[in-house]
């Protein structure tokens, strides 16, 4: 599939897992970037167009128009009618602006990047098993100047990623403490920190150089697996 076509597809329908597509995506950091991004900004306009309203809301429309004249009644309707398409214009809007002049991500929101991009990619990461192996692993480090000399569990999937302004590696494994999201990212903090919401807990590890980030869901023991990835890193390479 030429880089036309891709893009083509992919801002079609970034959700298409179909073996050809991904295939597509793997073959070059900017074919990843470009998908990463449109998950994310599908993301973003989900949560837009997600508008909580009254639950007497129709109830009380139907019963302030049965009670005007036929003609107000019209016009009443006909004023809805374009007030409902200008605010869905202005959501679709405002969710794009949102997602195209954010701020560039510090090292103090390392963490909310890791979680915002978990969550973008969950359609289409989590039900994938690569079956990849070290060699595969190490490849995709390489360009962060260090490899691992072993890996405590099954690797689902690895690749390079978007992450805030930087690029990053991705990689979700298997470990004694459950399936585990770890990212590479160089750009170092200062200490080991966690955090979480109300589904993910993670933690932050500074390598050197870099920062290690492992995340896995409330209640899993994932500073073990953090501080066993970080022994295993080889920087001598």
């Amino acid at each position: 599939m030429d880089d036309l076509e891709f893009r083509r597809r992919i801002l079609a329908d970034p959700n298409d897992s179909s073996q050809e597509m991904l295939e597509a995506r793997n073959e070059s950091i900017a074919n990843r970037k470009l998908a990463d991004e449109l998950l994310q900004l599908d993301a973003k306009l989900e949560k837009v167009l997600k508008v909580n309203v009254p639950d007497d809301l129709a109830d009380r429309i139907l019963f302030h128009q049965s009670s005007q004249p036929e003609q107000k009644r019209n016009k009443t309707r006909f004023h809805l009618a374009i007030a409902a398409s200008v605010a869905f214009v202005f959501g679709l809007l405002v969710g794009q602006v949102n997602f195209l002049s954010a701020p560039v991500q510090t090292n103090s929101d390392v963490a909310h990047v890791a979680l915002e991009h978990i969550y973008a990619e969950a359609p289409f990461i989590d039900n994938i098993d690569e079956a990849v192996s070290l060699q595969q692993v190490n490849a995709k480090l390489n360009p962060f100047g260090s490899e691992f000399n072993n890996l405590p569990g099954h690797i689902y999937y690895v690749n390079h990623c978007g992450f805030g302004n930087k690029n990053a590696l991705h990689m979700v494994m298997a470990t004694d403490a459950g399936k585990v999201t770890v990212f590479v990212v160089p750009e170092q903090r200062p200490n080991m920190t966690s955090f979480n919401d109300n589904k993910m807990q993670g933690v932050v590890m500074p390598l050197r150089n870099a920062s290690l980030i492992v995340v896995g869901e409330k209640g899993q023991n994932i500073a073990p697996v953090a501080k066993r990835l970080e022994s295993e890193l080889n920087w001598e390479i």
